[in-house]
């Protein structure tokens, strides 16, 4: 089994994923005209006006807030340590380089759930990849087959992935024993996962901010307490990304390769660029300015904060400290705590293993409402599974608290890559109309205009738009 689940780690992320994903986000950036660096204060601009909501929807900072749930999480701390050990620090570049062309994707899928978006029974908006599939592309099968690899990965891999990362800091910090962790897990889980779509999002908008911005200022106190290693860091990263730091041992391509694969794995893992989960979370908004667009603006700063910011706190970190040995034994959350234990002191080790605990956790209740958002697309938005499958989540949970931590990532790898290049072709085929949507959210800003989505103006998609999603959207403004 381990080894059927290497071979398509080794297919996916040694060729098909790495261009596709590099060839997507090269597109979109240069279809929407360098978007991400053109409009790159615009994105802040729709987040000062992103707190309204009506009663279908939850806020957009509320829908930022839930997409960085599931981003911000071992990703960002284990998940860099990972990728330093053994692609050294020239996967830090591809990291990056991956999350600035997935800024254009995110854009795009972002754009394409709000349009495409539906009611529940409940009366609460739902959407994402899935939706847009079914009523964009008129592909209901090819929705099924992304909700089942997204319930999968999210309500089922990730979530043990992030109860295994929870497990280890508690054990590394407190000597707690994984098992007990794994309860308490299960059963904070299960009080946020039973309230809905709302609570969730309620608690991801108290916990995110507030954990993200603590971890910053720490980071910060270690990047300006080490301010003369900053320069010879920069180097050895921008370095060994182009191999040349291995050129003299003669092992140039290899080093490359494995920088590539190491920085774009982990990056998609932490970001989610065109993986197209955070499309789910996007959907659920009201979005204002009133226009599909702006949640694209939106969750390309979700992007950004992921893995320019949060991500590169912790690569400063690790570099900084002096612990970073390459393709070492220690890896993972144990190689963050033990950075930033030399650097602060022994709390360092128990500040990582809270914060592992808060952002760990708020993913996996977001990912789990990606997971109902699809399990809903599957039954016609009937919920008569719902309970069993909140169950099913919590029991991943527990399962992943106390397994090994090389399989749960390498079944992470594997669930990903499959609902990345389901995603990926879908908002390929549909790009035209990002185009269009583009154009018009920024023809409106350009005249002065708050920009407002009208169906009228786009009479071939009033054909495939839910009904009473946006007929009214010109009114309300």
């Amino acid at each position: 089994m381990t080894d059927l689940i290497n071979l398509m780690n080794d297919l996916l992320w040694g060729s098909i994923l790495v261009y596709l994903l590099v060839g997507v986000g090269v597109y979109f950036t240069v279809r929407l005209g360098f978007i991400q660096f053109r409009h790159f204060g615009h994105m802040f601009s729709v987040l000062k006006n992103s707190r309204k909501a009506d009663n279908a929807g939850i806020s957009s900072f509320q829908a930022l807030c839930t997409s960085l749930a599931a981003r911000v999480g071992t990703g960002n701390m284990a998940g860099v340590a990972v990728a330093l050990t053994a692609g050294g620090p020239g996967a830090i570049f591809w990291m990056w380089l991956i999350a600035m062309l997935g800024m254009a994707t995110s854009f795009a899928e972002s754009t394409l759930a709000q349009l495409y978006k539906t009611k529940d029974n409940d009366g609460n908006y739902r959407g994402g990849p899935a939706y847009y599939m079914e009523k964009g592309l008129g592909m209901r099968w090819m929705g099924v087959l992304f909700s089942i690899f997204l319930i999968i990965a999210f309500g089922l891999v990730f979530n043990a992935v992030q109860a295994n990362s929870i497990a280890g800091a508690m054990n590394t910090a407190f000597g707690w024993d994984e098992t007990y962790v794994g309860i308490a897990v299960v059963m904070l889980s299960a009080v946020i996962i039973f309230g809905g779509i709302k609570r969730i999002a309620r608690v991801a908008e108290m916990i995110v901010p507030a954990m993200a911005l603590l971890y910053l200022l720490l980071a910060l106190f270690v990047v300006f307490a080490n301010i003369e290693k900053l320069p010879a860091i920069l180097s050895l990263i921008f370095k060994s990304a182009f191999g040349l730091q291995e050129a003299a041992a003669g092992g140039l391509g290899y080093a490359i390769a494995q920088a590539m694969i190491n920085g774009i794995k982990r990056g998609l893992f932490s970001n989610e660029a065109g993986m197209g989960s955070a499309p789910n979370a996007a959907a659920s908004a009201t979005p204002y300015p009133p226009h599909p667009a702006s949640q694209g603006y939106v969750q390309m700063l979700g992007v950004f904060m992921d893995t320019i910011v949060i991500c590169s706190a912790t690569v400063a970190i690790i570099l900084m400290s002096g612990e970073y040995v390459p393709h070492g034994e220690i890896t993972g959350i144990e190689l963050t705590q033990a950075a930033l234990s030399s650097q602060v002191g022994s709390w360092g080790g128990v500040f990582v293993a809270i914060a592992i605990f808060f952002f760990a956790f708020t993913s996996i209740i977001a990912n789990y409402s990606y997971a109902e958002t699809n399990l809903i697309f599957l039954e016609h938005n009937h919920k008569a599974g719902l309970g069993i499958f909140r169950i099913i989540v919590l029991g991943m949970v527990m399962f992943g608290a106390v397994a090994s931590l090389p399989i749960v990532w390498s079944l992470a790898d594997v669930s990903m890559g499959m609902m990345a290049i389901v995603n990926l072709v879908a908002i390929l085929l549909l790009s035209g109309i990002v185009i269009k949507l583009a154009k018009d959210y920024n023809r409106q800003l350009k005249a002065g205009k708050v920009p407002t989505f009208d169906s009228n103006d786009f009479p071939e998609l009033k054909s495939q738009l839910e009904d009473g999603i946006w007929d009214n959207s010109k009114k309300e403004s």
